[in-house]
């Protein structure tokens, strides 16, 4: 993202459906809202005992995310959380599905605190506050989970089916400031994300929920052994669910079912991961190579001053070593160019001399009509020729809330004197990649490269045979925040079967190959040059072709499940069962 000190200086010119599972209807009864549990009668823990457990799952889903990376925790970070929820009302699902998120995403978005200072220049303590705000907001995700759990599971709909819905649908349908996906967890581990090309980090992350499932089904199932029976869930306020129930006893059967699942569903996500790496390997050997440079400069936020002659001397020295193209990060040149004469100023000033073919980051403003309102500015990826002359532009489109603008600003100016760092960019609208001797690039620009559903439409739209993001993760200063960046983009090239080259300002820069893996990468916050091998390469993928679709018929069944009774037959053949 950019900033309104560049921008300036460089354009100088409650439970919901009430459903809960109190008051269970006896078998002769007329159906209710609230139908016992396919799992048998739900035996809801103690309120602090699942507090503590949501909280749990919190911080092991923050170690095993990127950034701490230990990504076998991922395989049963969830547990405690799903023991929790069982027999919760939706309310309280709801609420341990916030403390989860809350927890993991304070400690594991810690870095927002560096973006809050930066940009808005308050106390810390002002931003301590003012990033609690904004977790607890993206902590509703995994809360929209519960509270879809506990309202489908009181309606008698099987629980591991209806955590595994729930789960994907708020990863697809609950807007964040900063998104990621659970799938991502296993970036480093690259044979488990190869089913990204049949669903995305959806089914990478579905994946890891089956595993988390079948577990919990086996500590769920030692607990109903172990704990004394309740016939069904007691309200909040009413005494101890155990309190004067019968002695422990068999409980529920275990449900095989699950665990089958839960052991079959990563065991085959490998071996298909191992399948498809060799053969988008022997696919790959069979491309067309290019040498690629990435310019690193290591800028300082509010000093630029050295950017022009960094560039180009190192893209001079990538030429002499056998680049055959080179990338530049998210608006490397610190000037603005005119929208009416762009391409010949920046031809004649910069690209001119470079002598290789470069993708630069600038900025280029439209002048307004009335020369008492302001003019429009674009974050901007320019494709030069060898020759220096521009043959490609793309605006970015998804831009960043409080850093390239901020929500009402426009019509609330005022707004921006709060913020004087915050930026007033306007958002592009084409979607066709950046052409250059019979290439296409698709071209992304700071967090765009980690939105699926965005490089899906890149990729239709311009059938690209490479992608490309330029970035400046340095607002969130040296933390774990631009190796998150990375790990979540990977998974773009998987998706989608080709190689992504990541330019940053302050890192992490890399090239990826498209079965995930890091073909080179720089360190942080460090001047380099990266020189390493890419390859041009089209192929269509599963998700590639049907893109979200079958998730949002997922979405559809979670809410359908949370707000109807399962049928009557349905339950009774499960109980068969």
């Amino acid at each position: 993202m950019t900033t309104a000190h560049q921008q300036e200086s460089e354009a100088a010119g409650a439970d919901v459906g009430g459903g809960e599972a109190e008051n269970l209807p006896l078998p002769e009864a007329p159906r209710s809202a609230s139908a016992p549990s396919a799992d048998g009668a739900a035996r809801p823990l103690p309120a602090r005992l699942s507090y503590g457990l949501a909280a749990l799952t919190g911080f092991l889903y923050f170690l095993g995310f990127p950034g701490v990376d230990l990504w076998p925790i991922s395989f049963f970070g969830l547990v405690p959380l799903i023991v929790a929820l069982r027999g919760q009302t939706p309310g309280r699902a709801a609420l341990l599905g916030w403390i989860s998120g809350f927890v993991m995403t304070m400690t594991g978005f810690y870095w927002l605190l560096e973006m809050l200072r930066v940009f808005s220049g308050f106390p810390t303590i002002l931003c301590i506050f003012f990033m609690a705000i904004l977790c607890a907001y993206q902590a509703g995700r995994i809360a929209l989970c519960g509270w879809l759990y506990g309202r489908a599971e009181a309606r008698g709909w099987p629980g591991a089916v209806v955590f595994a819905l729930a789960f994907v649908t708020s990863e697809l349908v609950y807007p964040l400031l900063f998104p990621w996906y659970y799938g991502s967890s296993v970036h480093n581990a690259p044979v488990m994300g190869q089913v990204a090309d049949l669903g995305g980090p959806y089914l990478v992350g579905l994946v890891l929920v089956a595993a988390n499932l079948a577990i919990a089904e086996l500590v769920k199932f030692r607990l109903d052994r172990a704990l004394p029976r309740a016939a069904a869930p007691v309200a909040p306020g009413a005494p101890h669910p155990y309190r004067d129930a019968a002695p422990p006893g068999r409980g529920r059967p275990l449900n095989r079912a699950v665990l089958a699942v839960g052991v079959a569903a990563p065991a085959l996500a490998a071996v298909y991961g191992v399948v498809r790496m060799r053969a988008v390997d022997a696919a790959a050997a069979a491309a067309e190579p290019i040498k690629i440079g990435i310019v690193q400069p290591n800028l300082a936020l509010f000093d630029r001053r050295n950017a022009v002659k960094i560039h180009v001397n190192r893209t001079k020295e990538l030429a002499k070593q056998g680049a055959g193209l080179v990338v530049w990060s998210e608006a490397g040149v610190p000037q603005a160019f005119r929208e009416s004469a762009y391409k010949t100023e920046v031809q004649r000033s910069l690209t001119g001399r470079l002598g290789v073919p470069t993708v630069v980051g600038t900025v280029i403003h439209r002048l307004p009509a009335d020369p008492n309102e302001r003019g429009v500015s674009f974050n901007t990826a320019l494709m030069a020729g060898e020759g220096g002359e521009i043959l490609g532009r793309y605006d970015k489109q998804y831009l960043l809330a409080f850093g390239e603008y901020l929500p009402l600003g426009d019509t609330v100016p005022y707004l921006y004197t709060l913020s004087p760092n915050s930026g007033r960019f306007s958002p592009g609208t084409s979607l066709a990649p950046l052409e250059w001797d019979g290439h296409r690039l698709a071209t992304m620009i700071c967090y765009e490269d980690i939105l699926p559903h965005f490089v899906n439409k890149l990729v239709a739209a311009g059938d690209p045979d490479l992608l490309v993001n330029l970035t400046n993760d340095a607002w969130f200063g040296d933390t774990t925040e631009p190796w998150i960046h990375l790990a979540l983009a990977k998974m773009r090239a998987i998706e989608h079967r080709r190689y992504l080259v990541r330019a940053t300002n302050s890192g992490v820069s890399a090239i990826v190959d498209p079965v995930g893996r890091v073909v080179v990468h720089s360190d942080t916050f460090k001047e380099q040059s990266l020189l390493g091998e890419a390859r041009f390469m089209r192929a269509r993928t599963v998700y590639g072709t049907v893109k979200d679709i079958p998730w949002y018929v997922a979405a559809v069944a979670s809410v359908a499940m949370a707000l109807f009774t399962r049928p009557e037959r349905l339950r009774l053949r499960s109980a068969a069962r």
